[in-house]
């Protein structure tokens, strides 16, 4: 289980990084929203293509993906009702929702699956739905709402073609294109999207750093109850549900721990750089990025000593 900790202390060290770049102030005030805005408009496009350009979404077609996809879609549903209680805005519901069934399965689930569960293919399914359906839905969803919230009242033809106007969603189309008729771009047209997809993950992570900076305890303020009930969806009832829903449908041994696994990582850091993107639900994105990661540590050894 070295390699789990390996993975978290890999993300720590660049989140810290980011927090000491924003205590110096050496990019600026608006260097949360500048990094986060590169990481969705430039780097996460180059990133959801070259994943998916050379997956064989073919081969995730299995009890692991709908285990994935039931689940997911649950624990974000099972948020909404919070957010309409509480009659908190639209906006900041979704990325409650998202926060609570949305995993970090790039820079946690792949080496987490590599090292805990001996074969980076567990997460293959969990990454693929939630870069084919999850991530282009949320993101159209709360380009909407974000609209709206201005004082906007957007035309029924312009929400039918938000996603056209979605770089997330266009890339996401792209790859899976790329992936299923096997028409791979050249090298000299792929090596530079690569290099741009790298700045991804460190770029939302070092902006995730930098909002830390002055900010509240997590779970401080108005938004207390609403964390407390992404903690619960996210760390305790998505493993759960991958349980059941695995039992269900007949897995057992290594094939159910890798479902619950999964389901058990934390909320991504991509939630956060969404919530920025959109000004929705920033303050709760960011603390549950944050309070689920360190949750999720003995979650993970608990399931894995119970499981494996």
């Amino acid at each position: 289980m070295n390699g789990v900790l390996d993975a978290f202390v890999v993300i720590g060290v660049v989140v810290a990084v980011g927090y000491v770049v924003g205590r110096a102030g050496v990019l600026g005030p608006s260097a949360t929203q500048v990094l986060s805005r590169a990481a969705f408009f430039v780097a996460s496009p180059a990133l959801l293509f070259s994943t998916l350009a050379r997956t064989d979404v073919t081969v995730v077609f299995s009890e692991g993906l709908v285990v994935t996809a039931v689940t997911s879609v649950l624990a974000c549903l099972l948020y909404v009702p919070v957010g309409l209680l509480r009659r908190r805005p639209a906006g900041e519901t979704a990325v409650g929702a998202m926060a609570s069934g949305y995993v970090n399965a790039g820079n946690l689930g792949l080496p987490i699956a590599t090292y805990a569960l001996g074969n980076v293919a567990e997460a293959v399914p969990v990454l693929v739905f939630q870069l084919a359906v999850l991530t282009p839905f949320f993101t159209t969803l709360l380009g909407v709402l974000s609209e709206r919230a201005d004082g906007a009242r957007p035309p029924l033809w312009r929400m039918v073609t938000a996603p056209l106007r979605n770089p997330i969603a266009l890339a996401t189309a792209a790859g899976i294109t790329a992936s299923a008729t096997g028409l791979r771009p050249p090298e000299t047209v792929i090596a530079p999207i690569e290099l741009i997809s790298d700045l991804a993950v460190p770029g939302m992570l070092l902006a995730f750093g930098i909002s830390l900076c002055g900010a509240k305890r997590p779970g401080a303020g108005e938004t207390a109850p609403l964390l407390a009930s992404v903690l619960l969806l996210k760390c305790v009832v998505h493993p759960l549900l991958a349980l059941l829903v695995g039992l269900v449908l007949g897995l057992e041994g290594h094939a159910l721990l890798a479902v619950v696994v999964c389901a058990a990582l934390p909320t991504a850091q991509n939630v956060f750089g969404y919530a920025v993107r959109f000004d929705q639900g920033v303050v709760l994105g960011r603390d549950a990025a944050l309070s689920t990661t360190v949750i999720s540590v003995p979650v993970l050894f608990g399931i894995v000593a119970v499981l494996a």
